[in-house]
């Protein structure tokens, strides 16, 4: 029972240093904590992969992985990153394969403990948009800057 609440204690501490969660009273903390199933995740390791069902979201707690689609770089996930939340909120197959890049500390939610994230923090869910936004401006950007691609926007995705 002590390596169970030394584990909860531990992931509390890790919540409370990603910015997602820094909203968060001590008590939501530690029911998000309770929700979250730690993950390690090696060099080379698929997170997630374009086309497949998502069943689970990530947040990065340390190390780093990169977002692609099609061979093209999105993103650079970091500590305090999160993915995998667009296939939760719309149920709909993963946009983007993320690769861990480096030896990686993940905090894990299955669909249900995301759901029940949602329900227990506003605050979280408001962050997220806020994140889905900007992901979203950012290939607004890119698409501004590059005319010529030739994007389908009924096809066009963020992460």
């Amino acid at each position: 029972m002590a390596t169970l609440k030394m584990r909860k204690n531990r992931q509390v501490a890790l919540l409370r240093g990603v910015g997602l969660f820094s909203g968060c009273t001590n008590a939501e903390l530690a029911h998000i904590a309770s929700l979250t199933t730690e993950y390690h995740a090696k060099p080379g390791q698929v997170l997630a992969e374009r086309g497949k069902p998502g069943s689970a979201f990530f947040v990065v707690v340390d190390g780093e992985a990169t977002a692609t689609r099609n061979g093209v770089l999105l993103s650079t996930l970091g500590p305090g990153s999160f993915f995998g939340e667009l296939a939760l909120l719309d149920g709909g197959s993963r946009t983007a394969t993320v690769v861990a890049k480096t030896d990686m500390q993940l905090l894990v939610l299955s669909r249900r403990e995301f759901r029940t994230l949602q329900e227990l923090s506003p605050s979280v869910q408001n962050k997220m948009l806020v994140e889905l936004g900007r992901r979203l401006r950012r290939m607004d950007d890119r698409l501004d800057s590059s005319p010529a691609l030739n994007v389908d926007i009924a096809e066009w995705s963020l992460l």
